[in-house]
């Protein structure tokens, strides 16, 4: 019985049913093997059936699945040194939840309070989520337009572009909220400089800084932190996605002082912290640390990206390639729906971000052997693109 009888038309789904993976490849209920460059969104970070986060998982599972964070939980506590101990410095205290959009929430709520203020700056281009406060700091209309009214006090400023940031913050701004680099539009790597500038313009104005790393962070740019890159910390710092190696997890980073804030009760949620998600998120975290997940991104991202601009040089259809580690975009001069159709029957699964740009967010696990035969699909595909079209001019 198809999905799509109990699930609506909410997602644009791909004609295959996955029934299992491992590392960067995932097997079809008809046995098909496919190369994962999708990796569940980003999610499969440190790769399908990682034995750390699976043996992780069982042992937390024979003891107890459900602890709220009312009670104490040993497992808890050790996912909590374990992450503290690796984020950016002065951010030594966190919020537990269990999505991207819910850290976004809980950063929404902490800089609010923290400084008494109500606007909100965020960046065109920007996707942050799609529960009301995530998806007011969410550029794209097509994603807001008829859930209006959103919250109040949202403006925009253009990425990369501190003018504008400077043009467009106010006496009332809490904070300002970006990506290191953003995915939902495409890969857009923020400018040199650009980040810094930002931190140096928020503390001028008493303004919190927010960074989104929900999909740039843990690796997937080849360092641990996306902003790493351009040594810039931020006061807020959110997470998701391969957080736990794919069992569902968000958290949020702050300062200290800035979580002093909140009374008891103003913040919370039921399954967040929960000792199965804290189990694989310590297995996760020590397989991007120690088995040199971070390393391979930043080594097969640049393989990835030479061999994209080969392809680049040799079809017209690509007009940019752009990203850092193994979060990569590829922008075309046509619409994509075909091309990834086309991966398909390759034996390559790949996103998309608009119409025009293919995204690569494999697991950080991929191989050289698997890059090769991802750039020959690609090159086929392409091959029979300008054909078709050359036939249909």
């Amino acid at each position: 019985m198809s999905e799509d009888q109990y699930m609506g038309s909410l997602y644009q789904r791909f004609p295959v049913t996955v029934e299992r993976g491992k590392g960067a490849h995932v097997w079809d209920v008809d046995g098909k093997e496919y190369i994962d460059c999708m990796g569940g969104y980003g999610v499969a970070l440190v790769g399908h059936q990682n034995q750390r986060v699976n043996d992780a998982i069982k042992e937390q599972i024979d003891k107890i699945i459900t602890v709220h964070s009312s009670l104490y939980n040993k497992t808890r506590e050790e996912f909590l040194k374990t992450l503290i101990g690796l984020a950016p410095k002065g951010l030594t205290q966190v919020h537990l939840n269990n999505s991207g959009a819910e850290a976004i929430e809980a950063a929404i709520k902490f800089a609010r309070k923290f400084t008494g203020k109500k606007g909100m700056v965020a960046m065109k281009g920007s996707y942050h989520g799609k529960s009301f406060g995530a998806l007011s700091l969410t550029f794209n209309p097509k994603y807001k337009k008829a859930f209006a009214p959103l919250v109040e006090k949202v403006s925009f400023a253009s990425y990369g572009d501190i003018e504008s940031l400077r043009e467009t913050i106010d006496d009332d701004t809490a904070f300002v909220i970006l990506e290191p680099i953003q995915g939902e539009s495409g890969i857009i790597v923020a400018p040199d400089g650009f980040l810094q500038d930002v931190r140096k313009l928020c503390d001028e104005k008493g303004i919190l800084l927010i960074f989104d790393e929900i999909q740039a962070g843990l690796g997937r740019t080849g360092r641990l932190w996306a902003c790493d890159h351009w040594n810039t910390t931020p006061d807020i710092l959110c997470l998701a996605k391969g957080i736990a190696g794919g069992v569902p997890m968000g958290a949020t980073l702050v300062r200290p002082d800035i979580l002093a804030a909140m009374s008891k009760g103003e913040h919370s949620s039921t399954f967040g912290g929960n000792p199965i998600s804290c189990a694989a998120g310590i297995a996760a975290l020590k397989s991007i640390t120690e088995d040199g997940l971070i390393e391979n991104s930043e080594k097969m991202g640049k393989i990835f990206r030479e061999g994209l601009e080969k392809l680049k040089e040799k079809h017209t259809m690509i007009r940019e390639i752009r990203g850092k580690g193994l979060m990569i975009g590829v922008e075309m001069k046509f619409e994509v729906r075909d091309i990834l159709m086309g991966l398909i029957r390759e034996g390559v699964l790949m996103l998309y971000s608009g119409r025009n740009i293919l995204r690569i967010l494999p697991p950080l696990v991929i191989t050289e052997e698997d890059i090769t035969k991802v750039l020959h699909a690609l090159d086929t595909i392409l091959t029979e693109e300008e054909q078709k079209r050359n036939v249909q001019g």
